[in-house]
């Protein structure tokens, strides 16, 4: 069950889900609408012949900062990462990112897999930016990129996220290993 616009602005005054900032322009009946941060981590292709996770071996990476009102030209099937400008999270539910229609329309994906945050989560989310299209798609900080829905848990979790994930305290850092279960 997916909470509606009503329910979303309930649990935010209740502060049982954070959105900051909150706008309710950008409320939609069961989502959330969030926007494109000003950091991009580009791989510096030249530095890596294969990407191999298992053994570790990674692209080095460039960060690029953007000033609002700047743009930046994703080209034709290259993957960055990047930020959204809004800090979100909650204990209580389960938050899915998806794409914007609109954007998918014209080619652009801002997530591979990574669609779910846990409960215990709070976090500027770190976006897959893929471009799919075969024509450069521009992006802007500020604009609209994606959108956010909130689950109901049928329990309480046992374990929260703050405490197991690998990317509680850092969601920026391109790879971290898997915590040991105790």
């Amino acid at each position: 069950m997916f909470l509606s616009d009503t329910d979303i602005i309930k649990e935010v005054k209740a502060g049982r889900i954070t959105l900051k900032p909150f706008d309710k322009k950008r409320l939609n009946p069961a989502s959330y609408d969030i926007l494109l941060g000003n950091t991009f981590l580009l791989n510096d292709a030249h530095t890596a012949v294969v990407i191999d996770p298992q053994k570790k071996i990674y692209a080095k990476t460039s960060e690029l900062k953007l000033k609002d009102g700047k743009e930046f030209i994703l080209r034709p099937g290259i993957s960055v990462l990047g930020t959204s400008k809004d800090f979100f999270g909650s204990d209580h539910y389960l938050i899915q990112l998806s794409g914007k229609s609109s954007l998918a329309r014209v080619g652009l994906m801002i997530h591979n897999t990574a669609g779910i945050v846990n409960p215990g989560h709070f976090l500027n989310i770190t976006l897959e930016i893929t471009n799919q299209n075969n024509i450069p798609i521009v992006l802007r900080p500020g604009m609209k990129i994606a959108q956010l829905t909130f689950s109901v848990l049928t329990s309480p979790p046992q374990q929260n996220y703050r405490d197991t994930g690998r990317f509680a305290k850092d969601n920026w850092k391109h790879y971290i290993p898997e915590k040991k279960k105790k």
